[in-house]
Formats: structure tokens, C-alpha cells, sequence
């Protein structure tokens, strides 16, 4: 990095956190501190709560998956139109009319205490792990890919949101995402049209697609049932539903980005502009992946984008072996990059027959070079155990800092640090908030606002130092989005079921969904650690739908076995 890559990033992140600061000071009352006055235009709302969603582990992970896999990840968003739609409809108007802080505060007035106290919980414990985890994300690749500290790297984005989300509240989060959003696009769309650029005068952006696609990374949807593929459409489309439906209609984080709208309109609208340009941005994101890999069929890559894997293998004994590697794959560059022009010159002629079925060429390099990197990852775990092989995270990262000139590397490192703020900062905002208002205001009434906003601060506070924490003792699983996705999935299911219990089933009462609910978390719990050690294959997506289904039935058995008499629960008029 340069001087001015330091300028760009250090005076981004400044102004973010100054313009935070300076907008929001002086929050009184709980009004303004947690709902954001109900002052936010419907733009203010879409572009927060898509900026809650897009953390820097989408920009670092899902353009991996690009890389790798193609295009199929966005049937992972095919669900989200659906679920905004029913939000608006449902969840939006009863929130308003009850003039909630939090999404759980209906469930006590619906069910009971325990309830709202079980569900606010359950949030608590998810969303926690996932702040940690957003935190880590950019840490833990920066730091591998420049060299610096990443405890400090954790402690330092840490404090640099816990600053403006204590001061300012919601209404910090909210102005502070704009900027941050802003950031975002006009980085990525750069680094889009850069790629572009260093590509062969010879191939056009059509040409590249055609190259994209033999390599099999145009593959868009798959409408199998084959449970082995994570991402299909029938996956998205229902797994997804129910993973959106719980997350932007009963996840603290995004229910408050849309209750600081200023009235039922300007939320509705915040979500549909949300759930139109949520699926274009992610096509756009994984396309930059995938241009990426067009990129990589002329220029030459190491053998692990992990650069901590290639020190490690290169001071061990097994560094002849892993050298041997590297050269058979720069060998393969050669025949890929022979076999990608030849399809640009010749299209349609870049095939090869076998057993009376036709083949691309480029098709057949790339599996080459998948199994050459596999063979880089066993001499890597042979050379340390402990050093992580999975590379998708690094990719993007690699080539930002190989190939883009001065200065837009620090715009793009502030892009990876503004996602990781603008969605950490959300978090932080709602644990707090969720934690003054269920647990603590709910018992120990009386005082005045002043001394809710401060116990709410102090609450948010707490829930940073925790997520630093998190951040600080975790560990990089194999794609950090997904590992996001997985602990949403492992609760969300559950946590929406008792929400659908509450608006749609009148004949459950309280103490059967409270009972259904702890019966429900172990079920799955015990479910994914069957996936998770592989004893079954099964899509994570799917517990979402199966936690819901699980609430609801179990509630309904256990109603069914209880006395007739009112049990003291408050029926809505929903």
C-alpha cells in the first residue's frame, strides 16, 4: 500500500465517524436514541437495511464463491422478494399500530413474558455470535494479506463503530450507512470496469462471458432436488423465504432499521426498494467474481490465495513438493489461456468428443487446476495443521492489492471496512436496544428516559466488547458467509415460528410455545451437528422451514394436551 492508499482509507473511515457523530449527538429520550425519532425517508430505510445485510463478509466471500462456483449463490436470494412482501403486508402495520421498540415486545402482549423473554434471547445469542463474526471477517483476511496485527485489526474496527453506535444510536447507524453504501457501490463498480480493462484487447465483456460460461461459472439456476446442492431454486425459494421472512421481520438488527421510518409508507417502501435491488446487487457482486475468474485465465495466480498457507509451506520440508504445484500450474495457465482466445476467435469450436459427448476445452484446464489446488491443500495440512487451506475469502482481496493502482486500493479496502462498520454497527445498535427493553426495562420500571438511553448505551457497549471478544478467539470456517447464514438458520427457523404462532394461530397460548420453542432449539441444534459431522447430507437453508414447521406443530400438540382454561394470555386483535 501507498501513501495515498493510507490517505483514501484513513480520511473514509474518519469522515464516517465524525459525520456519525456530529449528526446524532444529543439523543435524550428512548424515542430518538432507539427509533431514530420515526424521522427516516423510505431511501434512508432501504439503504440501511441493505447495508445491514451487506457486510464485508459479502464482498470478500461472496465474490470468492463467484470465483469458484459462478453464479448460482444468488438463488440464494430468490426467497427475499416474497418474504418483503408478506413483512409489509403483516409484520409492518402490527409493529406500528403497537408502537413497538422491539419486534419481541408483541409477544408478551400476545403470549406471555417468558416468551418475549425466550425470544429476545434467542436473538441475543445468535446475533452476538454473527457481530463477532463480522468483525473477524475483513480482520482476519487483511491481516493475513498486509501483515498487520489481527487482534488490533478486531479491537480497532470494534471501537471505531462502538464510538459513533453508543453515541448517536439509531439514527447514527442510519445516516452513517448512507455514506457507507455510497462507498460501497462506487467501489465495486470501479473494480468491475478495472477488471474489464486488464483483460486481452481481443476479449470484450461479451467475450468474457462466453469464457465465464465454459468454465462453468454462468450456471444460474438449478432447479434439482438433488439435497446435496446447497443452493437450488426450490432452495432459495422456500429455505430462503423463511430464512428472510425471520430475519427481516423478527431480527432486531433490520426490525429497527425499518421502525425508525417516519409512518407505515416510508417503511413499506424502504423494504420493497430493499427486496428489488437485493438480488441485482448480489448477481452484480458474484459477476465481479466471475470476471475475476476470466481475469485469472491470462494472469497468473498462486497456488493458495492464503498467503499465511504459502509461508508456511514454503519454511517446511514439503516446499519442493509444493513448488513442483506451483509449476504445473503455470503450465495450465498456458493451455488455459490458449484454450480461452481460441474460444474468442473460434467460438464454438473450443470442444473436444469423448464417449460420443462433446467437451469445452477450457472446462477440462479448469478441473485441472482445481485438482492441482487441491493437491497444494493436503501438502499445506501436511506442512501445518492449523493454518486454513479454504482460499475463497482471499481472492478478491489478492487481486485488489495485485492489480489495482494507488489509491484505489485504499478505496477498496475502505469498501471491505465500510461493509464491515455499516453491519456490525446494526448489530451492536439492536443487541443493545434489545437488551434495555426486553430484559432490563420489562423488570426494573419507573426511572425516566434519561436513564433507559444510558443503560441502553451501556448495553451496547457491553455487546462490543463481546463481539471484539468473539472476534478475537475465533476461527475462519470454510466460507464466512455461509457461516453467517448457518447460525441465522440453526435459530431463525424457530424464532419465526413462534412469530407466525402469534399472528395466524389464535389457539395457542403461551406456555405450549414456550415449551415448543426449547423443544424446537434442541431438535435443531442436534439436527445440524448431524450435517455438520456429515452423517447426513442435508442444505442448511432447509432448517429455517423445518424450525418453523417444528414450533408450530409441536405448540399446536401440546395445546391440544393442555386444560381449556385461559392460561392469562392477551389476545391481540391482529
Amino acid at each position: 500500500m501507498g501513501i495515498l492508499d493510507w490517505v483514501v482509507l484513513a480520511s473514509t473511515l474518519i469522515f464516517i465517524v465524525l459525520f456519525g457523530v456530529y449528526k446524532t449527538q444529543g439523543s435524550k429520550n428512548v424515542e430518538d436514541y432507539i427509533r431514530g425519532g420515526n424521522s427516516s425517508k423510505w431511501w434512508t430505510v432501504g439503504l440501511s437495511v441493505m447495508a445491514t445485510q451487506a457486510s464485508a463478509i459479502t464482498f470478500l466471500s461472496t465474490t470468492g464463491q463467484g470465483f469458484y462456483s459462478g453464479m448460482g449463490f444468488v438463488q440464494f436470494y430468490f426467497g427475499l422478494p416474497i418474504a418483503m412482501v408478506i413483512i409489509c403486508l403483516v409484520f409492518i402495520p402490527i409493529y406500528h399500530k403497537l408502537k413497538v421498540y422491539t419486534a419481541y415486545e408483541y409477544l408478551e402482549g400476545r403470549f406471555d413474558l417468558k416468551t418475549r423473554s425466550l425470544a429476545a434471547i434467542l436473538f441475543l445469542i445468535q446475533r452476538s455470535l454473527a457481530a463477532g463474526i463480522t468483525i473477524y471477517a475483513p480482520a482476519i483476511i487483511l491481516s493475513a494479506v498486509l501483515g498487520w496485527d489481527l487482534t488490533m485489526l478486531n479491537i480497532g474496527i470494534g471501537l471505531i463503530v462502538i464510538l459513533y453506535t453508543v453515541s448517536g444510536g439509531t439514527k447514527a447507524v442510519s445516516v452513517t450507512q448512507k455514506q457507507q453504501m455510497a462507498i460501497i457501490f462506487v467501489g465495486m463498480f470501479i473494480a468491475f470496469f478495472l477488471i474489464l480493462d486488464y483483460l486481452p484487447e481481443e476479449v470484450s465483456f461479451t467475450d468474457a462471458l462466453s469464457i465465464a460460461g465454459a468454465g462453468e461459472r454462468m450456471d444460474l439456476l438449478d432447479f434439482s432436488f438433488d439435497l446435496n446442492n446447497r443452493y437450488t431454486v426450490w432452495t432459495g425459494i422456500l429455505g430462503g423465504t423463511f430464512l428472510m421472512l425471520s430475519y427481516f421481520g423478527t431480527d432486531q438488527s433490520q426490525v429497527q432499521r425499518y421502525l425508525s421510518g417516519k409512518n407505515v409508507r416510508e417503511m413499506r417502501l424502504g423494504l420493497i426498494f430493499n427486496g428489488l435491488l437485493k438480488i441485482p446487487m448480489q448477481f452484480f457482486i458474484l459477476l465481479v467474481g466471475v470476471m475475476v475468474f476470466v481475469f485469472y485465465q491470462f494472469n497468473a495466480t498462486p497456488a493458495n490465495f492464503n498467503p499465511v498457507a504459502t509461508e508456511a509451506v514454503y519454511n517446511s520440508e514439503y516446499a519442493a513438493e509444493y513448488k513442483e504445484i506451483e509449476k504445473k500450474l503455470a503450465l495450465n495457465l498456458r493451455y488455459r489461456r490458449a484454450a480461452a482466445l481460441n474460444l474468442v476467435e473460434n467460438p464454438g469450436k473450443d470442444v473436444y468428443e469423448k464417449d460420443g459427448k462433446t467437451y469445452s476445452y477450457l472446462a477440462k484446464f479448469d478441473k485441472d487446476d482445481k485438482d492441482l489446488r487441491e493437491q497444494a491443500k493436503a501438502i499445506i495440512i501436511k506442512a501445518d495443521t492449523t493454518v486454513e487451506t479454504n482460499d475463497k475469502d482471499y481472492v478478491f482481496i489478492h487481486f485488489i492489492l495485485n492489480n489495482l493502482p494507488t489509491g484505489l486500493i485504499g478505496l477498496l479496502l475502505a469498501v471491505i471496512l465500510s461493509a464491515a462498520m455499516s453491519s456490525t454497527a446494526s448489530e451492536l445498535n439492536a443487541l443493545g436496544a434489545t437488551t434495555a427493553i426486553d430484559l432490563y426495562r420489562r423488570n426494573k420500571q419507573g426511572k425516566d428516559d434519561a436513564h433507559y438511553v444510558k443503560a441502553t448505551k451501556g448495553f451496547t457497549l457491553m455487546w462490543g466488547v463481546l463481539a471484539i471478544i468473539v472476534a478475537c478467539t475465533a476461527s475462519l470456517f470454510e466460507n464466512l458467509i455461509e457461516l453467517v447464514n448457518i447460525i441465522g438458520s440453526i435459530f431463525y427457523g424457530n424464532i419465526l415460528g413462534i412469530f407466525l404462532l402469534a399472528f395466524f394461530f389464535k389457539y395457542v397460548k403461551g406456555n405450549a410455545v414456550f415449551i415448543a420453542a426449547l423443544i424446537t432449539q434442541a431438535i435443531i441444534i442436534v439436527f445440524y451437528s448431524l450435517i455438520h459431522f456429515e452423517y447426513i447430507q442435508f442444505p442448511y437453508l432447509w432448517l429455517n422451514l423445518i424450525g418453523s414447521a417444528l414450533v408450530i406443530g409441536i405448540a399446536f400438540m401440546i395445546q391440544s394436551t393442555m386444560s381449556n382454561k385461559p392460561d392469562g394470555d392477551v389476545q391481540s386483535t391482529v
